[in-house]
């Protein structure tokens, strides 16, 4: 999950290095002089991710004596750019991590398979409806889910606590939220959270909880120039305030959690995914909590179970049916999920997942917790972004910082945004 999505998993440069320089990252669907079948197979992630997919591979390999796979890995900016020039080359690897916000994007570009073509191997019926439609575009799955996620507000315990500040609720409103950050940071003499004006994520949760969408099922724009003009709205004013991280400090958001206000002490709270979050335990030694995202006036809520990231496989793998056999092992297999842990979120097969939840430890086990704390109120997740969205996300942040810096009103930035939008959507 990028962010303050996925990009919140932030690989060494050494790991980035080991993807770079890795023999044969693409799918060739070759075999091995000894008769094995190949598979090329590549994830983003961090260093405990790593290890933990060697592991889980080595596994199947195991069982499979006849296939042997061939892994690389690296952060997630410099893993979707290395996927979409395969991609464009042909070249894709034959079983590929992949982002919500890539799916439609490498469906529609005739790079992923149509796993309809391995029903036979692939096992579904273990996963939510609501979780396995993500993986589809216009009816057909391209995609298998391997984990689930969904937003937090997530917290340094100790500092909250000292401030004298109530602990957040579980069933808090926006509102209630906004005069919690305003009261922590008179406490405080620090903002109470990072400023999430900038965050399309957190956007989405807020629209939502008002009954409205980020896209619409055609894929055009869920929300109007007034929307985003209210949003925009809200967040400046904290800004000003000193609620909410100033504008010199949003500019150094990179997706990843030490460049995060929180994570450099300087507020004291963010908006995350749960999973990710897993990064501030280095940055704040005191420990850090996980509660629910805020939600409308009327208490709707916003948020859903997001799934983590996908495994697809390659329209032009020469192993369909092996590649499918690796995705449904990471999926589906209780053995692979005790070895993953909640590295890529939490199981989304429910007999696997209700299995191996006593198994989980540390940050592993409070994901779980928090999940299971909000089961049952979620809505279903929204359909996979259309491919416009990446480079939207990018305008998105780029038009909040006009507002920052005062270079735009709220709602000039919303036209504008709105004006780039359709015509991305449209290209």
């Amino acid at each position: 999950m990028p962010g303050h999505r996925t990009r919140g998993f932030c690989a060494s440069a050494a790991a980035l290095a080991l993807c770079l320089t890795s023999a044969g990252c693409g799918g060739s669907g070759e075999s091995t002089g000894g008769g094995k079948v190949v598979l090329h197979y590549t994830w983003w992630g961090n260093p405990d991710r790593a290890e933990r997919t060697e592991a889980a591979v080595a596994l199947f390999e195991e069982r499979h004596p006849n296939v042997r796979v061939r892994t690389s890995f690296s952060a997630y900016d410099a893993y979707k750019q290395k996927l979409a020039v395969q991609a464009t080359g042909g070249d894709a690897p034959d079983v590929m991590q992949l982002d919500y916000r890539q799916i439609d994007q490498y469906a529609s570009g005739g790079v992923l398979l149509d796993l309809a073509e391995q029903q036979a191997v692939l096992r579904t019926s273990g996963i939510d409806a609501g979780l396995l439609a993500t993986g589809r575009v216009d009816g057909t799955q391209y995609a298998l889910p391997q984990g689930r996620g969904t937003q937090t507000v997530v917290y340094d315990v100790k500092k909250w606590k000292e401030s004298g500040v109530s602990l957040p609720r579980r069933d808090w409103t926006w509102d209630e939220w906004a005069d919690t950050m305003r009261a922590l940071a008179k406490k405080t003499g620090k903002p109470g959270g990072t400023d999430p004006g900038s965050n399309e994520d957190v956007f989405e949760v807020w629209l939502r909880g008002q009954g409205k969408s980020l896209y619409t099922k055609d894929r055009g724009l869920g929300f109007t120039a007034d929307d985003l003009t209210a949003w925009w709205t809200f967040t400046e004013g904290l800004q000003r305030e000193g609620a909410v991280s100033p504008a010199e400090q949003n500019t150094q958001l990179d997706g990843s959690v030490e460049n995060t206000p929180l994570g450099r002490g300087k507020a004291v709270s963010d908006v995350n995914w749960d999973a990710p979050a897993s990064g501030y335990l280095a940055l704040v030694p005191s420990g850090v909590a996980l509660v629910p995202m805020p939600t409308g006036e009327d208490g709707t809520p916003g948020q859903y179970y997001k799934p983590s990231m996908f495994l697809g496989v390659s329209a032009a793998t020469g192993h369909a049916e092996e590649a499918a056999e690796l995705v449904d092992f990471l999926v589906n297999d209780e053995d692979a999920a005790e070895i993953l842990g909640a590295t890529r979120g939490i199981q989304v097969n429910e007999t696997v997942r209700k299995e191996t939840e006593p198994l989980l430890e540390d940050f592993d086990k409070t994901v779980s917790d928090y999940q299971s704390s909000v089961e049952g109120t979620l809505k279903n997740p929204p359909q996979a972004p259309p491919p416009g969205d990446n480079s939207l996300q990018t305008t998105f942040q780029r038009d909040y910082d006009q507002v920052s810096f005062n270079l735009m009103s709220p709602r000039e930035a919303a036209e504008n945004y709105i004006t780039e939008a359709k015509a991305e959507l449209r290209s």
